[in-house]
């Protein structure tokens, strides 16, 4: 690991007309977050059970993982794989403060900096996992300050999400642009798209609240289309989008809608660079925006002293077996196409299951997957 020296001139520091309420005693900080849910859709749209840190490692070696003794990453199943949740910071004036989040339907597994308390404690952790905490003392807010972040000389998405305009941290004597979480849920998420007969698909939603924003996407081939659809009560059905679709156009269009729903522009480009290999893979998914009211109440979040703004954008990433990806999927097993099988990475497995595939070309791309996947839990 070695740190490299980042300069963060004084003129990218927050400036006044772009707080809220400028100038309110002990209320110039501003807190910014963004974070995906993933989970995978059954054949009903009700999630099921899989491994989400089965696959290619994509953390930096400094991140710090929680202990779980005897298990091991393929013991480790859930409905949700919280990714990347990252805190941002900004303020006209150096400023102390400490951080508390709660995860009380699972698991928090990595994180940087180092917390100052992390909970539960490893021996308790069992087949049900909940009860996950963070917490960060005596954060320290250095607007314009020049600090050498941690760097290793692999690549990583963890990066990715440095380049924007927030304050400097540091946290325990270890300088960081943001503050990062990762984990295993074990709620439902709210939304819930499954094939119907006729072909179209249908989007349920599940929750309490309005889903704001759906966009079913699909990549088969390098062909790509996706729709859009508003403000969810109960559900809505669409027909499977047009492969027709430029995919750097709807980058921008995710990220637009990303600063609509609260996200500055750089960090809404920050988090679509961060998952640009992933969001836009082969296969079918539905991304989402989490209401604020569900994101609060999964993970409760705590900032003292409290900032005069905070956004919560989160994105839930629902994966579904669509008659394409079974379509690609048979096809490759049947032409023995390792390469073309492995692509779907962390997703491979469950799907074979649900379509009983076999044979030594998904038995080389497993391998092949779990050569791939590093010790993230330690």
């Amino acid at each position: 690991m070695k740190a490299a020296s980042i300069l963060i001139p004084a003129a990218l520091v927050l400036n006044a007309a772009e707080l809220k309420n400028p100038g309110q005693e002990n209320r110039h900080l501003v807190a910014h977050e963004w974070g995906t849910f993933t989970s995978v859709a059954g054949e009903d749209g009700s999630p099921v059970t899989w491994a989400p840190l089965f696959g290619a490692p994509d953390l930096p070696c400094f991140v710090s993982r929680l202990a779980l003794g005897a298990l091991t990453k393929w013991q480790i199943s859930g409905l949700v794989r919280m990714e990347t949740p990252v805190l941002y910071f900004y303020s006209q004036r150096p400023t102390t403060l400490s951080v508390r989040v709660d995860f009380p339907k699972g698991l928090i597994t990595e994180w940087y900096p180092p917390a100052s308390k992390v909970g539960p404690n490893p021996a308790a952790v069992g087949p049900v996992y909940r009860n996950g905490s963070l917490q960060w003392d005596q954060v320290s807010v250095l607007p314009g300050a020049h600090l050498e972040f941690p760097s290793t000389s692999g690549a990583s998405r963890y990066y990715t999400a440095r380049q924007t305009d927030s304050a400097p941290l540091s946290i325990g004597g270890q300088p960081e642009k943001l503050i990062f979480y990762r984990g295993v849920g074990s709620f439902p998420p709210s939304l819930r798209p499954r094939y119907r007969r006729d072909g179209k698909i249908e989007i349920r939603n599940a929750g309490a609240d309005p889903i704001p924003l759906a966009i079913l996407f699909e990549n088969h081939g390098g062909r790509v289309g996706f729709q859009t659809v508003r403000e969810i009560q109960d559900g809505a059905t669409l027909d499977p989008p047009v492969l027709t679709g430029d995919i750097e156009q709807f980058r921008k269009e995710l990220a637009t809608s990303l600063v609509e729903f609260g996200l500055y522009p750089k960090e809404a480009s920050a988090m679509v660079e961060t998952w640009r290999d992933s969001w836009f893979e082969e296969g079918t998914r539905v991304l989402y925006i989490v209401s604020r009211q569900e994101v609060d109440s999964l993970l409760p979040l705590r900032v003292t002293p409290t900032p005069v703004e905070t956004a919560r954008v989160f994105v839930g990433r629902v994966e579904v077996l669509s008659p394409a990806t079974r379509e690609t999927l048979q096809e490759a097993a049947r032409r023995g196409d390792s390469q073309t099988l492995e692509e779907f990475g962390r997703f491979l497995g469950l799907f074979a299951r649900r379509m009983e595939l076999s044979g030594p070309a998904l038995q080389n791309a497993m391998a092949a997957l779990a050569r791939n996947t590093s010790s993230r839990i330690q």
